[in-house]
Order: C-alpha cells, then sequence, then structure tokens
C-alpha cells in the first residue's frame, strides 16, 4: 500500500498545508475568493474514552484498548515479527464528501514500541487517510518515515480533497513492520477552504510571455555531469533546442545538505560545470533552464523542504538565487531561472517564515533585484503535478513561467522503481481505471484551467515512464500531442541520466547497455525535436 499512487519515489506525493504566510498577502496576486467550510472547523475528533467512539472503528485480533495517552482510553496495536509483511490495521469510515475541494489537517498522539524500519518510507506506524478518486484512482497518506521507539508525540500531515474523493477512511495500525503501537487525539480540521474559483478566461487575453520567440522549446532533462559531447549530440544530432539542467545530489533522501558550509563549496563546484553547460549550449543551439533541484537543507522524512521551516536555509536559499543572478545577468543561453524542484510541503511554515509558494516568491523578487528581465519558473506544490494547480495562486512577479511534471498513473510510469509491481501496460485497466489519452487530459485540466484564466505559459519540466513499462512510447506520444495542442513547452525526463529513463536503453531491465538499435521512445523524441528552430 503506497502513499499515493500519482508518483512513485522513496516517499510518494505528500501534499502542502497551505496556511497564509506573513508573505503571501503582499506577494501573490489576488484571486477569485473561495467559498466553503470555514477553516478551523473539526471534521473528526476521538478520544476513544466512550463506547460509542471505540465501537465506530473495526476490530482485529492484533488490536485492542487499554490506558494510554494521559490515562486515558487508546488504541494498541501488536505485531508480531512473522506477521510483520502486509497491512495490519484498523479503520474508520470518514465522509469527505462535505469537504471536497478543502485542505485538511490531520493530527493524532501516537508511542512506538520496538517497531522495525520498513522496506520504504512511507510504510511502518500508519495514521492513515485513504480515499478513492475516479480521476485519478485510490490515494493514501500518511506521515513518513514513522518506527522505532519513542514516547507520545504527535503524527500530523495534510491534503487536499479532490472533488471527486469517494469512500474515505483512516487507518491505524502498522505496515511492513512489527512492535507495538498506540494511538490517541485524533483530530481532523479543515486548514484551507474551497480551492481557488477561476475567472473566466479573458475574451482578448493578448500575447503571452515565454521568454523566447520560437514556435516551441522542446528537449530534455540533463544528465547530472557536464560533458561536452552530451550536449553536442543534443544539439546538432538530435535537434533539441532545450534542456534542464538540474544542480542536484542526494536525490529522494532526508536529512541531507544541512551543512551550509560543504553544501557550498558543493553548489559552487556545481556552478563552475554550469558556466561550462552555457558555453557548450550556445555553440549548440541550447536553451537552458537553470533548476535548482537540491536546495539547501534537503528534505524531511516527510519529503517536506527544509526552506519552507528553517529560517537559515529559507534566507539561504534566496542568497543563492541572488548570487546566481548577479554571475549569469545578459548570458543569452538562459532561458530561465527554475526556482525549486518539485516543491512538497506537508505542515505549515513557522510564524515569519515563507511557505512553499511565498519562498518562490521572495526568491524571485532577489532575482529581480539583479535582473528585471529573466524569465523565472514558479513550482505548483504536490511535487509540482497537475493536482497541485488546483490550490495554486498566480504570483506578483513580471515574466513567469508556470512548470508542472507529469508521471500519471505513478503506478504505470514509475512500474519496478523501489520494487514495484511491472507487467502495467498503456493504454488500460490501471489501478481500476481506464487510461488513456483522454484521461491523460483528464489529470492535465487543472493546468490547462490555469493557463487560460490568467494567460500565462505553461512549461513541463519533466514528464517520462520508465523503459520497459509495457506502452512506455505510446504514454510519451499522448502526453507530447497534449502539450503541443495547448502550446506547452517540453523537456523530457532525462538525458543520459539514470538508464531507467532513457530513451538509448531498451526495454530489458537487466540490460544497463545501450541499445544498438534506435528505441521507439527515441523515435517518438527525434520526430517532435526535427520541428524545432534554433535560438538565435
Amino acid at each position: 500500500m503506497r502513499l499515493t499512487v500519482n508518483r512513485v519515489w522513496a516517499a510518494l506525493f505528500t501534499n502542502l498545508l497551505a496556511i497564509p504566510s506573513v508573505f503571501a498577502a503582499a506577494d501573490l496576486a489576488v484571486a477569485s475568493e473561495t467559498t466553503g467550510v470555514a477553516p478551523g472547523t473539526v471534521v473528526y475528533q476521538t478520544e476513544f474514552d466512550t463506547a460509542r467512539e471505540r465501537d465506530a472503528w473495526s476490530s482485529a485480533d492484533f488490536a485492542r484498548w487499554e490506558t494510554g495517552y494521559q490515562g486515558t482510553t487508546s488504541l494498541c496495536v501488536t505485531v508480531p515479527a512473522d506477521r510483520a509483511p502486509g497491512g495490519n490495521m484498523i479503520h474508520v469510515p470518514l465522509d469527505l464528501t462535505p469537504y471536497r475541494g478543502c485542505r485538511l489537517l490531520f493530527e493524532c498522539q501516537a508511542k512506538a514500541e520496538g517497531v522495525t524500519k520498513p522496506s520504504e518510507p512511507y510504510l511502518g506506524v500508519k495514521f492513515m487517510l485513504h480515499y478513492r478518486s475516479a480521476a485519478t484512482g485510490p490515494f493514501w497518506q500518511n506521515e513518513n518515515g514513522v518506527f522505532g521507539s519513542f514516547d507520545w508525540r504527535p503524527l500530523r500531515f495534510a491534503t487536499t480533497i479532490p472533488a471527486d474523493a469517494t469512500g474515505g477512511e483512516i487507518n491505524l495500525g502498522l505496515q511492513d513492520s512489527s512492535g507495538t503501537v498506540w494511538f490517541d487525539a485524533i483530530r481532523i480540521t479543515v486548514a484551507k477552504s474551497r480551492l481557488p474559483v477561476r475567472p473566466q478566461p479573458p475574451a482578448n487575453p493578448g500575447p503571452v510571455f515565454k521568454g523566447h520567440n520560437l514556435p516551441r522549446l522542446r528537449g530534455v532533462m540533463s544528465p547530472n555531469t557536464f560533458r561536452d559531447e552530451d550536449l553536442r549530440v543534443l544539439g546538432m544530432e538530435w535537434k533539441a533546442n532545450v534542456i534542464r539542467w538540474q544542480i542536484t545530489r542526494n536525490w529522494g533522501r532526508a536529512g541531507t545538505d544541512r551543512d551550509l558550509q560543504e553544501y557550498d563549496r558543493w553548489f559552487d563546484s556545481e556552478l563552475e560545470d554550469l558556466d561550462k553547460v552555457l558555453e557548450a549550449s550556445a555553440r549548440y543551439g541550447l536553451k537552458v533552464v537553470v533548476d535548482m533541484h537540491s536546495p539547501p537543507g534537503g528534505r524531511y522524512e516527510n519529503m517536506d523542504l527544509a526552506i519552507f521551516h528553517e529560517k537559515l536555509y529559507q534566507e539561504h536559499y534566496i542568497a543563492l538565487w541572488r548570487k546566481i543572478a548577479q554571475r549569469y545577468k545578459g548570458q543569452r543561453a538562459v532561458w530561465g531561472y527554475d526556482l525549486v524542484n518539485e516543491p512538497v510541503q506537508n505542515l505549515p511554515s513557522p510564524a515569519g517564515l515563507a511557505d512553499y509558494l511565498a519562498a518562490q516568491v521572495l526568491a524571485a523578487k532577489a532575482i529581480r533585484a539583479v535582473d528585471p528581465d529573466v524569465p523565472i519558473f514558479i513550482a505548483a506544490s504536490q511535487w509540482d503535478s497537475a493536482d497541485g494547480f488546483r490550490e495554486l495562486e498566480p504570483v506578483d512577479v513580471p515574466n513567469v513561467i508556470y512548470q508542472v511534471h507529469m508521471y500519471v498513473p505513478g503506478e504505470f510510469t514509475h512500474q519496478g522503481v523501489h520494487n514495484k509491481v511491472t507487467g502495467i501496460a498503456y493504454p488500460g485497466e490501471i489501478g481500476g481505471t481506464h487510461w488513456d489519452k483522454e484521461r491523460l487530459r483528464k489529470v492535465l485540466e487543472p493546468v490547462r484551467e490555469y493557463q487560460l484564466a490568467y494567460n500565462v505559459h505553461i512549461y513541463v519540466g519533466e514528464f517520462s515512464a520508465i523503459r520497459w513499462a509495457p506502452g512506455a512510447a505510446r504514454y510519451l506520444q499522448d502526453c507530447i500531442e497534449l502539450f503541443e495542442e495547448y502550446d506547452w513547452d517540453w523537456t523530457y525526463h532525462a538525458y543520459r541520466e539514470w538508464d531507467g529513463w532513457s530513451v538509448e536503453h531498451g526495454s530489458d531491465p537487466k540490460d544497463r547497455q545501450p541499445s544498438t538499435e534506435i528505441t521507439d521512445r527515441k523515435e517518438l523524441l527525434l520526430h517532435w525535436f526535427a520541428r524545432n528552430r534554433k535560438p538565435e
């Protein structure tokens, strides 16, 4: 059972708790008013202290009621080692219908003794929401990285409930872990009322800022290391005209990039590589998106970025963008600055700190103080997913482009990654839903609505399907045709990075060598790159 089916990383998609920050009012453009349930409304609450409260929950031989938190009744779940595989949880129904479109905060108290470390960070202790969506399939979410032994402490996460959510329930227990865990004081509240209502598209929208004068930018996500030959092949032989250059390390890991002196030494070496990238890209007809893939402070176990929670790292993040803007002002190979890769924020920023969107605005304003013209890319929440656009407000910064990533359905695009099930074909039935081009169109609908409502440009920074996925080329074709229909620029993930995403490798996951024959996925990219014009 996974945290969510929309993207399969080491810890899959989690969501942003959109609590207004002290920065947001001044820096975010005003959207249409929202309506609905007031923030702070209690959706569900239990202390397990009455028979009626307890009887609402399912029962199991591994679960019992006993004295626990603050001397009151608590749920205790004990799982022996021989029963650890699979889910050992009880549940209670949760009617999400009145809260569709709301952002909900889930909180409880938990205590653990000897809970074994599971194979994935989203397993272990489970205080978990589950529901189904007709658009995207089943959904699970909980706080990541909870195992071991600890005294009573809060577990917290937040998520936005989609308009078609059904079959909601709360699960308590253990998954793929043995040990004992106690739960109490469950409280679910409305953190943010319903999503913004988009304005009607303007009758005469006028020109859209794209940051270039070409019919389309089509290209790839970069390797991790600069090699001139890679860029020559990409620009001169493949005919791509854009590359998203990732400044990255420690992807998918938590608790990294905390030592700022060490981080800065690494970051400076990456900028030296970027100097070479920009020089080579100018020679080979490539525009460059500068992508801060690994910001200072790294990610927490729940995949939140530290820059949204700790002043030291937020200030350093903003200073780094000021430094980049100063270093590359006037560099013609730069298409623009990608402020943060796939932001995740489960919990609100502390008082005085900017949240996921306001932090991007602060970085953008630091860039604008140096360079008034260079394009800046704004990322949506929830790993920069299309769903994140439902709650995205436009920002009051000139010359911005809004970015989305596309890896839906995750069961298909990431099959075989982190030991996930393989053999899932596209188009076809995936997770109980029929997936085809029109289903992908439905997934991208929030982005398209946003584009038309605010007359802004969209850039697809990443999209892909693992090379051994049956029908990967068809999936990529359907995605690209939608991007082209909507006039979106795009970069495929990825080029000469990890071979799982490589279009130069075949469909056998055990074969780590490039194919001697052109793959159908590479042929597809070359077909579209052949339409490119080069920047002057």
